[in-house]
């Protein structure tokens, strides 16, 4: 299978800081790829790169067999881009704002009318088509953001962030929409701040720290390498720690953690083993205030990966100039 996106070696500095560090990717056909990280990774240096927004500094790139160098014009008639922050024009109608998208890609009046149609119902806005976008919500905004970006139906989608700072409802709508471009056969590249959403819409996810890809795999392969899932448990007695913690040592992957009445530990198969546990407890007599089965989170990941949180890493996307 042909990779629709491949970087080699990507290097991209802002003054004396430097955003990309020898970032290698490749997204072959009809799959999607996740870049995750946190802000200032480098996520978003590589997007504008791979985008022909910025020119990199060293390494090499091409997008549907197109360098992004060589023939910047050439890749962006071949790829739809959505950004952090929603590209409409708040007094054009949703059905404006994308006829005028087909329009300046060329396409025929009345063909790039119809296309507008067509993605209004195909995103739910068409109740709110003839209505100008500053009135729609956050979420809104977004989807009529993404329909824009798939205006010309290009192979190749690079979606960066796109549902940072949507409410749970907006987000779980435009994860439905990706799943079902990503079924059409779309190519598709994501950057995301969050595991969960890279494990609902990714075949594969790559991990970038300091502009570097550091990990690479599905989800449960870097769920793994966090140690699983984790069990936590908060007693009523502290007398009952100890217990709590022979009895969780049987399940753990590696040491169990006291924190004055909770003990957690990493486990594997965390539904059973959470379940043999409860029963151990009761048999026990230990009376638990509160129990749970905890998910990694991208901070799991970095600490596992890199040493440190997600939160510490700073390259130059912190630094850019929006484009």
């Amino acid at each position: 299978m042909a990779d629709m996106i491949r970087a080699e070696g990507l290097v991209k500095h802002y003054k004396d800081v430097v955003a990309l560090a020898g970032l290698d990717l490749s997204v072959p056909e009809g799959t999607v790829l996740a870049l995750l990280g946190p802000n200032g990774a480098g996520k978003t240096t590589a997007v504008r790169c791979l985008a022909t927004l910025l020119v990199p500094d060293g390494g090499s790139a091409t997008v549907a067999g197109v360098d992004v160098v060589a023939d910047p014009r050439g890749v962006r008639r071949r790829i739809g881009l959505s950004g952090q922050y929603a590209a409409v024009d708040e007094y054009l109608t949703g059905y404006e704002n994308l006829t005028m998208v087909g329009r300046l890609y060329g396409m025929p009046k009345k063909r790039s009318q119809e296309r507008a149609r067509e993605l209004l119902d195909r995103f739910d806005l068409v109740d709110a088509g003839d209505r100008p976008s500053k009135t729609y919500s956050g979420g809104m905004r977004r989807r009529l953001d993404l329909a824009g970006a798939l205006v010309a139906a290009p192979p190749v989608l690079i979606l960066d962030e796109p549902t940072t700072g949507l409410d749970v409802r907006a987000r779980q709508q435009m994860w439905e929409v990706i799943r079902e471009l990503v079924g059409s056969g779309t190519t598709l590249l994501l950057t995301t701040q969050y595991l969960e959403e890279a494990d609902r819409l990714a075949d594969d996810i790559v991990v970038i720290d300091q502009g570097r890809a550091i990990a690479r795999g599905t989800a449960d392969e870097l769920k793994a390498q966090t140690g699983g899932e984790r069990v936590e448990v908060v007693v009523a007695q502290a007398g009952d720690v100890e217990t709590v913690r022979r009895l969780l040592g049987v399940h753990a992957l590696g040491d169990v953690q006291v924190d004055d009445r909770s003990v957690g530990a990493a486990v594997r198969d965390g539904t059973a083993a959470l379940r043999r546990l409860l029963d151990d407890l009761d048999t026990e007599g230990v009376r638990v205030l509160d129990v749970g089965l905890r998910r990694p989170t991208l901070d799991d990941v970095f600490l596992s990966l890199t040493g440190h949180d997600a939160d510490t890493t700073t390259t130059g996307d912190d630094a850019e100039v929006p484009a």
